[in-house]
């Protein structure tokens, strides 16, 4: 029996194949750790010495925050190519863990040295293990399988209930503990995940255990000293920094690396456009993509507030007091999570009904009235920002609204661009599309972090124009894409039917 129907046969998870229930737990675990230490960073830089934090400006906080993830993101790319080349998912997976859990460790050491450190141990161990768990989990799934659609519905949720519990409780010992006992939370999550994954690994079988795409010997060699050679750089620019010889202006790097990471998106799409041998079909998708790839860069600048600007709101200026009870300030973020868990259900629903009634928004429509959606969110801040601008705690209801309108817009754009990038994507391109597509989290990321740099909370009267400004800056582009997609949305089913077409001549 083949390796696709002996997955089909096994139901042993909720009616799925039984790895699904080992990655399912890994993936929880691991957002658990990563959203909980994310919550973090930006509370913990910004706090001053005295509070036990590094005392470091809004600006400088903020774009450390934007290349933390930003970098996570990007990682993933020579991450997966690691695993497809050199490792295969399964080992992947268990060393990007362990990295995953040195560096949580490292942070949860009592020293301001030690911090960044601990910060790009992270970045590299979840590049490693990030993109290649969720591999893994298409790879149960035959291509026959029906399954395959719910299996990632239950990994998805997983990923949601982890980052619950992140916040939840390194939210909880931050405000009660102390920053390292919350850092060390994080640590202790990760070895969790590492632990249940070992004991669970023989429900693989063989999924991920061998690279996809195995290098020569000698090729192995090759890639293995280049990797070591660029770890060792790493290390020694580290230690330059912390010894002095090199002085590093954060708010310079990000705006350099968010440039760069544009270059390199920009670069690589023209040449898969220019050089890539393509249909005019083809090129009409491709030009489709780049609308959805604008709207998803767009969209996390926004929408990655949370972890910066919208997070110090929450500490400075939310009346947090239920009764006698003070709501630790990382809680809020878990409103995202759980607005999610509660609203997926209603738009899977939602886009099988407007298919039902022949009424199919293009992916372009769709990203654009999520970018317009996330955007109207800053609204909202704008107006709790003139309230605490007059010198008032606001209710938390206006940061529950913001993330409810953020969740709705995510739930319009994330899985929509997803979908996007796999269809319209020239076949022979797929995979790199995706990784290219992934740039788009990393320049969103890393403006994010430039945009919240100008949050001040020593003068909270700039804040409402902040918010405006994000607001203002996204529907323009929300509007400009929807308006684009009007004639965009016609190429994706022109060449729906080519492709249509071509299977009809050839059969």
């Amino acid at each position: 029996m083949t390796q696709s129907s002996q997955s089909t046969l096994d139901t042993s998870f909720y009616g799925q194949p039984g790895g699904l229930k080992t990655l399912f737990f890994t993936e929880m675990w691991e957002r658990m750790s990563y959203y909980g230490m994310r919550m973090l960073l930006v509370l913990f830089m910004t706090a001053t010495l005295q509070e036990g934090g590094l005392g470091l400006t809004v600006a400088s906080a903020a774009a450390i925050y934007g290349l933390y993830t930003g970098s996570v993101y990007f990682m993933g790319l020579p991450g997966g190519w690691i695993s497809d080349r050199l490792l295969g998912g399964q080992k992947a997976v268990w060393y990007g863990g362990l990295i995953i859990m040195i560096g949580h460790i490292v942070l949860a050491i009592p020293s301001d040295e030690t911090f960044f450190i601990g910060l790009i141990l992270v970045i590299l161990g979840t590049g490693l293990l990030k993109p290649n768990i969720g591999a893994m989990v298409g790879m149960m799934y035959s291509e026959e399988d029906k399954r395959r659609d719910s299996g990632y519905a239950i990994y998805y949720m997983g990923i949601n209930i982890g980052s619950v519990i992140g916040y939840t409780v390194c939210g909880y010992l931050m405000e009660n503990q102390g920053w390292h006992w919350a850092f060390g939370a994080a640590a202790v999550g990760m070895a969790a995940g590492l632990i249940q994954y070992k004991k669970t690994l023989s429900n693989l079988n063989s999924v991920g255990e061998e690279p996809a795409y195995p290098l020569s010997e000698k090729g192995k060699r090759t890639s293995w000293m280049v990797i070591t050679a660029v770890l060792v750089l790493i290390a020694t620019i580290t230690m330059m920094v912390m010894n002095g010889a090199i002085t590093l202006n954060p708010v310079a790097v990000a705006e350099y690396v968010a440039i760069a990471f544009t270059v390199i998106f920009v670069a690589y799409y023209a040449s898969v456009f220019i050089f890539g041998e393509l249909s005019p079909n083809e090129k009409k998708r491709l030009i489709a993509l780049l609308l959805v790839c604008i709207a998803s860069a767009c969209f996390w600048s926004g929408f990655e507030q949370a972890g910066s600007s919208l997070n110090l709101f929450a500490r400075d200026y939310t009346d947090r007091l239920v009764g006698s009870f003070e709501v630790p300030t990382g809680w809020f973020q878990s409103l995202n999570s759980f607005f999610i868990v509660l609203l997926s259900p209603f738009f899977a629903a939602l886009w099988i009904n407007l298919g039902k009634r022949l009424v199919s928004p293009s992916y372009g429509i769709k990203c654009a009235v999520g970018l317009i959606i996330m955007a109207s969110g800053f609204i909202v801040m704008f107006f709790a920002a003139q309230y605490a601008a007059s010198g008032l705690k606001v209710a938390p209801y206006w940061l529950v609204a913001t993330y409810f309108l953020h969740t709705v817009g995510e739930l319009c754009l994330s899985p929509v661009a997803l979908s996007a990038v796999s269809k319209l994507s020239p076949k022979r391109f797929a995979g790199q599309m995706m990784g290219v597509f992934v740039l788009t989290y990393s320049i969103g990321n890393i403006i994010s972090g430039l945009l919240a740099g100008n949050f001040d909370p020593n003068n909270v009267s700039q804040m409402p124009e902040l918010y405006i400004q994000i607001s203002l800056f996204s529907i323009g582009i929300g509007i400009v894409i929807l308006l684009l997609a009007m004639k965009s949305r016609f190429w994706e089913i022109a060449s729906d039917s080519n492709k249509e077409e071509t299977k009809a001549a050839t059969a």
